[in-house]
């Protein structure tokens, strides 16, 4: 499909595609500190207000991920950013209950054009995906550059060419967005009838849109 394979030896780069990358979860409400062997779970607030080092316990999970750093970064960066991959029913919600290769054709291809969260990835079983993926933006993580060179024997595969140059650019669209309200310039009327197709209720109106 759109995946390649390089050797063990060649360099980072980005869209490198690495199985088992460890992703911490961190609760500011509660977290598990270790002092002298006893362990205490108390709010992240009370340590800042400290302003102290502390050691906690955090669970952990194994997940695939893609590497987001450029090329030049990759190189000499002290650490590289990844961006998680799961399963696209699970980044999506909408497409949980897709089933016709119609309906896919749809998602996969007009639908990456309107939501830039996401960026799909086809099943290959040479790369460890046996159902449809996708890389979540909004979900990062940072490594050790020099520890992940050593981990290269978990990256499974890296985008080709083609798919690479797509990754770059929808990466680069994420970040530098601009967050508005499609239905800021609609008039009541028009508000409506959006709440109607969209099967939801706009909470944040404005003074145009209230209709007196």
């Amino acid at each position: 499909m759109i995946y390649s394979f390089p050797s063990k030896a060649r360099p980072i780069r980005q869209g490198d595609i690495f199985a088992n990358i460890p992703r911490a979860s961190v609760s500011l409400d509660s977290l598990a500190t270790v002092t002298d062997e006893n362990i205490q779970v108390i709010s992240w607030e009370e340590i800042a207000n400290e302003n102290r080092k502390i050691e906690a316990i955090l669970p952990v999970t194994s997940i695939f991920a893609i590497v987001a750093t450029q090329n030049c970064d990759a190189l000499s960066s002290p650490e590289i950013t990844l961006c998680e991959i799961r399963q696209f029913s699970e980044v999506d919600g909408k497409v949980k209950d897709t089933k016709k290769p119609k309906a896919w054709e749809k998602i996969i291809t007009q639908h990456a054009r309107i939501n830039q969260k996401w960026f799909y990835l086809p099943p290959d079983p040479k790369i460890g995906f046996t159902k449809k993926m996708a890389v979540d933006f909004r979900c990062t993580i940072r490594v050790p550059r020099m520890e992940l060179e050593n981990f290269r024997n978990f990256r499974k595969g890296t985008l080709n060419a083609l798919a690479q140059q797509h990754f770059r650019e929808r990466l680069g669209q994420f970040f530098r967005r601009y967050p508005y309200n499609e239905w800021y310039s609609l008039d009541s009327e028009e508000l409506k009838a959006y709440e109607k197709n969209h099967k939801c209720e706009v909470s944040t109106k404005y003074t145009w849109q209230n209709g007196k």
